[in-house]
């Protein structure tokens, strides 16, 4: 029997177009900050790009029409990850036609930053022209939310069924839907999204240390836990109690599971209140907070303990929720202090949030597992549920959350040990693994709080470019693509 694998390519091609239209109109906001601050060289990088984007996207999207509009698993992932590489390379044009990044791997890397919301860089935040901070901001936002959960809302006026995208993009424990229709769930998604967003903006306009152009920055990037510096110092640079409240607050907000919010809205409040995965969130921020403070406090640095609180509480939530912030030099902390932040790269915030890792839910459940056999271990034959907040985990959930941990700590391994080709001290490299992989940016070692990247050769940039997205996807989506399987079968 001859086995079909043939995919819908004007299918694909035609969603291709529509997130090449998006990414091109999406530089006009970042062309008219360069027109405003006079910024020529970035204004003509900025215009060649946005202009070459949408005339091929609107091209695409006009002239190629799909015969039919049959999407299956495969052509879900196959366009998920695509996708992802298609917005990083348009996104580099900008850094790279200005002539601002050294090389076009360095503006890849620093695109691929953005749409990943991992936040490095390879280069200096402070040299770089405003215009193409707030285009990185902007891809900060649009790769936050995912950008293909907009495309998703738009799909059905091509004639397409979002779900098998949607599950791809966002392999979560359970996605859930929070409308009859697909479509209806990512329009509510964004309209969440879009609303932290303005009142995040209104409030760090408030804060006397920030100008409208840094708060929409600082906004941009913490609502998408991207974490993007608009200076040298990071967070720093305002000297702000308020500011770092706010930035704090937010990234916590996208951080939680944005089903809550519609269930919030729709006063379905012991939806929200009952939910161990946000409890969970909240206690370990809070519990790693307390353990920074008094260490640092009796550190011997001369830090007083409110002081200690301050910097303990913004430097756990920057990095509990993947957003790579930094307020202080944390690399000169104590090891103890050093050790709870790269522990939390792995935990990350809520499943169906705008933050990396392997998430809060997937952590309990892995804690739930190990209780479970430490029980049969004393009882053999008994048959028990893993549960959660009193319900039992369906065994396929519980099975995909292990294969998951175990695929994500054999990754992080392997990365590892490509790194370690650089030659570069331990902690700088297992650290830059983690954060790579985790979606964090900042990191320890030569990468240190200011999480810059040039430390590395272009050819392991490329690399971590690749680990972003990897990471950014949640591994299987990018992974399966070089399976045998995925290929030999027609799914």
């Amino acid at each position: 029997m001859s086995i079909n694998v043939t995919l819908n390519y004007h299918l694909i091609i035609r969603i291709l177009g529509t997130i090449t239209l998006i990414a091109g109109v999406s530089m006009l906001p970042a062309l008219l900050c360069a027109y405003l601050y006079q910024e020529p060289d970035t204004f003509r990088s900025l215009a060649i790009s946005s202009a070459a984007s949408i005339l091929i996207g609107g091209g695409i999207s006009l002239f190629v029409r799909p015969a039919q509009s049959r999407f299956r698993a495969r052509e879900g992932y196959l366009v998920v990850a695509l996708c992802w590489f298609v917005a990083s390379f348009l996104g580099t044009f900008p850094y790279y036609l200005s002539d601002f990044t050294g090389s076009f791997i360095d503006a890849f890397f620093e695109s691929t930053a953005g749409f990943t919301t991992t936040g490095c860089t390879v280069i200096t935040a402070e040299a770089m022209p405003k215009a193409l901070l707030m285009w990185k901001a902007i891809s900060h936002w649009l790769g936050g939310m995912g950008i293909l959960v907009f495309v998703i809302s738009i799909l059905p006026a091509l004639g397409i069924n979002g779900q098998l995208i949607a599950r791809a993009e966002a392999p979560g424990p359970v996605f859930e839907k929070m409308a009859v229709r697909m479509s209806d769930s990512a329009k509510i998604l964004y309209v969440t999204y879009f609303s932290l967003t303005a009142l995040e903006f209104v409030l760090l306009c408030f804060c006397s240390t920030m100008t409208p152009f840094d708060a929409l920055i600082n906004t941009l990037g913490s609502i998408s836990t991207g974490g993007l510096f608009a200076h040298a110092d990071g967070v720093a640079y305002y000297n702000s109690v308020y500011a770092e409240l706010v930035i704090s607050i937010f990234t916590i907000l996208a951080s939680v599971n944005f089903i809550l919010y519609h269930y919030a809205v729709t006063r379905k409040w012991e939806y929200v209140l009952r939910d161990i995965e946000l409890r969970a969130f909240l206690l370990i921020i809070a519990i790693a907070t307390l353990l920074c403070s008094l260490v640092l406090w009796a550190s011997g640095q001369g830090i007083g303990f409110l002081q200690a609180l301050r910097a303990s509480f913004f430097q756990v939530v920057s990095v509990s929720t993947t957003s790579g912030y930094s307020s202080a030099d944390y690399t000169v902390w104590p090891v103890f202090c050093q050790m709870i932040l790269f522990t939390l790269m792995f935990v990350g915030g809520c499943a169906a949030s705008t933050s990396g890792s392997i998430k809060v839910i997937r952590v309990l459940i892995l804690f739930k597992l190990i209780q479970r056999g430490f029980y049969k271990r004393i009882h053999p034959r008994s048959v028990v549920a893993v549960k959660l907040g009193g319900k039992a985990v369906p065994a396929p959930i519980v099975s995909a959350i292990s294969v998951f941990i175990l695929m994500y700590m054999a990754m992080f391994l392997f990365s590892c040990l490509i790194l370690s080709l650089q030659n570069l001290d331990l902690e700088t490299t297992i650290s830059t693994a983690a954060a790579m992989l985790s979606n964090t940016g900042i990191a320890l070692g030569k990468v240190g709080a200011a999480g810059n990247y040039d430390v590395y050769c272009d050819g392991l940039k490329l690399y971590l470019s690749l680990l972003m997205i990897i990471g950014r996807l949640e591994l299987f989506t990018i992974i399966i693509l070089f399976t045998r399987s995925f290929w030999g079968r027609d799914r």
